[in-house]
């Protein structure tokens, strides 16, 4: 049976960080959901599974066959489709012998099935039929990454190692991979934030910086699994805050008995009813024995308070983010956005939106999709004045941002912190601490350089510069949120958009994330 095992395998990077640290990981012939923050090294994991990294120490032990598909796919210039999806080397082949120049090595090795193979695995992951000799420069993002998926599939692996393959695809791209994967009957380990991808798999593990947890099931049963342990940390602490409580308690009522036996023995050595030399006897012993006593309770406070810290750190683990924001004091019927005509595109091309008529009113929540291509950014680009207008009229009303998906408002040069104030010039040093603790960056972690936060972190310390501020815009502009989150930071996005009160308009091809912010309207742009 085929399987992938992972024995105390350590690993640095370069600079000499540690990654992993005695690592013990099986993964079965099953599909397999590899999640966690991120900065877990997920994809480092399936690099040294692949073979594409080697192991400080430790092992991996793999029965079987894999295929690996990594994040990014390259295209080099002068790339064919072929050539992108493997099998270039074998059409080749097949080529030389139709033409009569084959070897008798081609003829031994030709794999005849392969043209109707191509075809099938085209047509599986929703592919028009391909030219294997078409540039693969000349296909979309999304065409690109199922193309290469589709070579995988034909090496026919036991197991396929596949790297967020929904980052940047459109609806039908996600649809056709996730679907893909709900049929697959081999092991996989898929590394994702897509939800609806996750609920595809037999069995979550989440990777951590200390380990990895094994949970069994799909998306929806880990979920059910971490509340568990929520709700199980929660008692915990309630039992080490009650714990700490009835020490103090305890440490007091002894410290009260102590100083009353103190007093009683002070009133009987003015008394003069007992020698001196007994007295002092008395003393010391009252002494060495309050001095036992607080040293006892002082270890007994100390093992509590260990205890209660390490229950709230657990809390704090687990506990889903809760956001509480200003009100923009959007009143139901005012017009923020009223667009006639629109036209635009980027510089030096035909206008991707033409004659684009719309209206948002109130605090509505608006998503724009469509496939990728149709001019989805461009929309938003051409609504922000990124983007000349070629023609048509724009009218905007009141506060606006926009977070595009590498949150450019944000100076990469300086703190979490500038770069609030600088957006928010009006606030105060405790307003702008406040908001930006509702949104995790406490103390010292306001003053990280946001060149150094990753994507999730960066994306909430936009929200907490933009909506999270005294006077939030009453619209804001959102380009694909999610690309690139780990589960845990696009939870806290949409926390903090559910607790947002102004208009919302959205590009994303999330349906889950776009279901949590209660999207009341969509506008589905066409095809280009």
């Amino acid at each position: 049976m085929a399987s992938i095992t992972i024995h105390d395998l350590s690993y640095k990077t370069p600079e000499g960080r540690t990654l992993f640290d005695h690592l013990d990981l099986t993964f079965a012939p099953v599909r397999t959901g590899l999640v966690g923050r991120n900065g877990t090294c997920k994809s480092t994991l399936l690099a040294l599974i692949g073979g594409r990294l080697t192991p400080l120490s430790g092992g991996i032990t793999i029965t079987g066959t894999i295929g690996l598909m990594r994040q990014l796919v390259q295209v080099d210039p002068g790339m064919t489709i072929a050539r992108l999806a493997g099998v270039e080397a074998e059409l080749a082949r097949l080529n030389r012998i139709e033409r009569g120049d084959g070897s008798e090595a081609d003829f031994a090795e030709a794999d005849w099935t392969l043209p109707s193979r191509l075809a099938a695995a085209w047509a599986e992951l929703g592919l028009p039929e391909l030219s294997p000799d078409r540039p693969a420069a000349t296909l979309s993002g999304g065409q690109q990454t199922r193309a290469t998926l589709a070579g995988l599939l034909l090496q026919e692996p036991d197991f396929l190692l596949i790297d967020e393959p929904t980052n940047n695809l459109d609806t039908a791209g996600r649809t056709a991979i996730t679907d893909l994967l709900s049929r697959w009957r081999g092991g996989a380990v898929v590394v994702s934030h897509d939800r609806a991808l996750l609920r595809q798999m037999d069995n979550i593990v989440e990777l951590t910086s200390l380990d990895a947890t094994s949970y069994g099931g799909d998306y929806d049963f880990y979920r059910e699994r971490k509340a568990g342990e929520l709700e199980a940390a929660a008692h915990a602490l309630a039992h080490a805050e009650r714990k700490l409580a009835d020490v103090e308690h305890r440490a007091q009522v002894q410290a009260e008995r102590q100083a009353r036996r103190n007093s009683a023995g002070r009133r009987a050595g003015r008394g003069g009813g007992a020698p001196r030399i007994v007295l002092g006897g008395l003393k010391r012993g009252a002494e060495e024995t309050a001095a036992r006593e607080a040293r006892l309770a002082s270890r007994q406070r100390e093992v509590a308070v260990s205890q209660a810290d390490k229950a709230r750190d657990r809390i704090e683990i687990l506990q889903p983010l809760t956001v509480s924001l200003a009100s923009t004091h959007l009143p139901a019927g005012r017009q923020v956005l009223e667009a006639c005509g629109l036209t635009g595109g980027p510089p030096g091309r035909d206008s991707l939106i033409t004659g684009l008529d719309l209206t948002i009113t109130g605090p509505e929540r608006v998503a724009i999709t469509g496939p990728n291509g149709a001019g989805k950014t461009t929309l938003l680009k051409l609504l922000t004045g990124a983007l000349p207008l070629a023609a048509g009229r724009l009218l905007l009303t009141g506060r606006h941002a926009l977070l595009d998906q590498s949150v450019s408002l944000l100076d990469p040069a300086t703190t979490i912190r500038e770069n609030y104030r600088r957006l928010n010039p009006g606030e105060d040093e405790n307003a702008c601490r406040a908001a930006l603790a509702r949104f995790r960056f406490r103390a010292d972690a306001a003053l990280q350089l946001v060149g150094t936060l990753s994507g999730g972190e960066m994306l909430r310390a936009g929200l907490a510069a933009t909506i999270g501020s005294v006077s939030p815009p009453e619209l804001l502009f959102l380009d694909e949120p999610t690309n690139h989150l780990d589960l845990e930071a696009t939870e806290a996005v949409e926390v903090g958009l559910s607790a947002y009160d102004g208009a919302l308009l959205v590009v994303s091809h999330d349906r889950d994330f776009l279901e949590a912010i209660g999207i009341t309207r969509e506008i589905c742009l066409p095809a280009a």
